[in-house]
Order: C-alpha cells, then sequence, then structure tokens
C-alpha cells in the first residue's frame, strides 16, 4: 500500500517538474533564434533524445518507488538507498534523463536558446546536488551511502561493479 500512495504522488511531482521545465524551455524559445538545423533531422533527434531521456527519468521514479519506498522529491523522500537499476551505473540518472528531455524538447522545436536552458538547469542541479542531495543523503543513510559514492560517478556513467554495488 505505501508503494502505491508512493507511486502516486510520484507521478503528480513528476508532472509538476515536467510542465515547469517546459514552460522555462518554451520562455526561452522567444529569446533566441532558431538552429541551423532543417526541423525533420531536428525533431527526429529531439524526439530520440526525449523519448530516451523520459524512460531514463521514468525508470529512475520507479526504482524510487519499488526499491526507496519513496518519491524523487527532496521533500518526500525514499525510505532506503536506491543503489539499484540505472543508480548502479551514475548516482544522477534522473537528473540525466532530464537534461536529455530538454535538449530533446529543444531540438524538435528546432530552437538554439531552448537546447541551450539546459546549461543553467545543470549548473543548478550540480549545486543542489553537491550542497543539499549529497549531504542529506549521507546523514540519513550514513555509511552504505558513503560507500555508494566511492563506487559510483556523480555524473558521468560508468559500468557498475556488480558484486560491490549490490552490496551497498
Amino acid at each position: 500500500m505505501i508503494q502505491i500512495f508512493a507511486a502516486v504522488r510520484s507521478l503528480i511531482y513528476a508532472t509538476g517538474f515536467v510542465l515547469l521545465w517546459g514552460w522555462v524551455a518554451l520562455q526561452a524559445r522567444s529569446i533566441g533564434g532558431g538552429l541551423p538545423l532543417p526541423a525533420a533531422p531536428s525533431r527526429v533527434a529531439g524526439t530520440g533524445l526525449m523519448v530516451a531521456g523520459g524512460i531514463l527519468a521514468f525508470s529512475c521514479v520507479a526504482w524510487f518507488v519499488i526499491a526507496g519506498r519513496g518519491t524523487p522529491a527532496p521533500f518526500d523522500p525514499p525510505r532506503s538507498l536506491v543503489p539499484g537499476g540505472p543508480y548502479r551505473w551514475v548516482r544522477n540518472p534522473m537528473y540525466l534523463g532530464a537534461f536529455l528531455v530538454l535538449v530533446g524538447f529543444g531540438l524538435w522545436h528546432a530552437s538554439l536558446s531552448m537546447v541551450l536552458v539546459v546549461v543553467p538547469v545543470a549548473v543548478l542541479a550540480h549545486l543542489f546536488v553537491v550542497f543539499y542531495e549529497e549531504p542529506t543523503l549521507e546523514r540519513r543513510f550514513g555509511i552504505p551511502y558513503v560507500a555508494y559514492t566511492a563506487l559510483v560517478n556523480r555524473w558521468i556513467p560508468k559500468p557498475p561493479n556488480r558484486d560491490a554495488v549490490q552490496g551497498v
């Protein structure tokens, strides 16, 4: 029952997150000009990135609900550390999925300013992760989280050390 409520809350939070950043990207669209790309290839590339990023982000939410028994929202966090699924490859896959969606959305609209929205978003995400998320997770989960951070990169995915990550 806890997981059903976490799934519903996660869906609500994810919807708000997508709408917020979609709105921000659309506001940026009016700032700059278009990309020097034909619309059709730009849309195909954008669609591919949005689908890949969406699948990655959705799988992260699912792992938070199922393995973490919570949501990815900082104000409604998981009850357990989630070192599985995409989190075996990189510590912040949900952000990476969101970055892919933002870039894809910009490409779909053939808007350089929309594509470039990902730069300040990535900077803000990095600062949030370093100054809030990581200290909070270390306090919450202690040594298992510290061990996890020693094995898994913050932003650059790498193949997991299966035995070590499973033991976290």
